[in-house]
């Protein structure tokens, strides 16, 4: 059996009396698309912050390519081919398009001194204006992220998390406040680089549709818990998560 790229063993974690994570075990395989879904509350943000070594988990193990991180941070963590969104923009304003995303990339360069002395673009612009072109945003290439609009800086805000040509990429709610167009425009791009990149997305987005149509595999959490692990068709028609979360 082909090893899972990522494994989440009984991952669990509180706060005082409040179990926000409660025995958590699941799986991604290479260049699967996984859900994460569930109310608020459910403990989704707490495991997403979890594996990206925001916060150290109380108990539980987290296996990247067959490798314990649980007690890894975020730099170590990239360094090793793991990518992320944030549910708030994390793009610098006062600079360009490309510029945000070499930045986004230097930091999985080698060390200070070998960075200290590469070209301004530290060999990244190359990398860069593929990214953008996948991106269709050349037309917004040079100018300052800041004077863009929401949903295309959401846009430079994604592509800055696959600039590191990373193997896992956690997408946290990449629809937050974009318009129902772009909505559809995000999900068409994501499964574009999945194809050409190949890689493996881990998303939580709230916006169901979008799930739906994009993932191959979703989980539903309530209350810390696991409620259902499926197939979109699967997860529709499982009548526990009609019941507590989708509704009739």
């Amino acid at each position: 059996m082909t090893q899972a790229l990522l494994k989440v063993d009984d991952l669990k974690k509180s706060y005082g009396a409040i179990q926000a994570v409660g025995g958590v075990s699941f799986e991604v395989q290479a260049g699967e698309i996984f859900g994460v879904i569930g109310p608020n509350g459910s403990g989704k943000t707490t495991l997403f912050n979890s594996m990206l070594g925001q916060i150290t988990p109380d108990s539980g193990r987290i296996a990247l390519k067959g490798q314990d991180v649980t007690h890894l941070g975020p730099l170590e963590l990239n360094q090793m081919g793991v990518g992320r969104t944030f549910q708030t923009l994390q793009v610098f304003g006062k600079m360009t398009v490309r510029d945000n995303l070499i930045v986004a990339a230097q930091e999985h360069l080698g060390n200070k001194a070998s960075r200290l002395f590469a070209p301004s673009d530290s060999n990244l612009g190359d990398k860069a204006d593929q990214l953008i072109e996948d991106f269709q945003i050349q037309h917004v290439a040079h100018q300052r992220a800041g004077e863009l609009s929401y949903g295309q800086q959401k846009l430079v805000d994604i592509a800055m998390a696959f600039m590191s040509e990373p193997d896992l990429v956690l997408l946290d709610e990449p629809c937050a406040g974009v318009n129902p167009s772009l909505v559809i425009g995000i999900s068409k791009l994501l499964k574009r680089l999945n194809a050409k990149r190949g890689g493996s997305f881990v998303v939580i987005e709230h916006n169901m549709d979008f799930v739906m149509d994009l993932c191959h595999r979703i989980m539903v959490m309530v209350e810390g818990k696991i409620l259902a692990i499926g197939t979109p068709s699967e997860i529709r028609s499982n009548k526990a998560v009609l019941d507590a979360y989708l509704g009739n």
